[in-house]
């Protein structure tokens, strides 16, 4: 794969998540009855770093939980033909039953991934409202779901990939897109 560009830098994705934090905020009025749920993997990454924003905006300290989909996704069976699902296991350590639940991804594609982690949140519990929020919107949906906070919207063609690599995991913040 050739690297066509660089789509956010560090700064970029720090005023991105900032701008979401406040739109949380806005939209929820505050967020004593939310929850952040970030889809693993780069999702609770994203996730831990819009509660310390939260928290410095508000003063007030929001709930995280990590989610695990792996045995949700609908492709499954392709993926394991030839080996068995690595299954982390979620970690949700508050009810969400009755809670405005704010799922948190990297990118936003086909939105298969946001339907598999909309049944496991749904096997956890009733939340009262399901919310979306990306780091990258990509367009190319094949499932009708719709983010509800958006750090960048980056048309793609099916021809390209979009990767977000994050300190936690990869040593640096930027999201690229890169020719298959």
């Amino acid at each position: 794969m050739e690297q066509k560009a660089i789509v956010l830098d560090e700064q970029a994705i720090r005023r991105a998540l900032t701008r979401i934090a406040h739109e949380i905020i806005e939209r929820n009025k505050g967020v004593s009855d939310c929850l952040l749920i970030g889809i693993k993997t780069r999702g609770i990454h994203l996730a831990k770093r819009l509660a310390e924003r939260i928290q410095a905006i508000e003063g007030k300290e929001i709930n995280v939980g990590e989610l695990d989909i792996t045995l949700y996704r609908d492709d499954l069976t392709k993926k394991t033909q030839s080996q068995e699902p690595l299954v982390k296991g979620s970690d949700i350590p508050h009810q969400i039953t009755d809670k405005k639940v704010i799922l948190i991804d990297d990118v936003l594609y086909t939105g298969r991934t946001v339907r598999a982690a909309m049944d496991a949140l749904v096997d956890a519990g009733r939340p009262a409202q399901i919310q979306l929020a990306v780091l990258v919107d990509r367009g190319h949906r094949e499932l009708p779901i719709r983010a509800d906070y958006v750090g960048k919207n980056v048309p793609t063609s099916s021809s390209e990939k979009i990767t977000v690599e994050l300190e936690e995991v990869d040593q640096q913040d930027q999201v690229s897109i890169f020719h298959k």
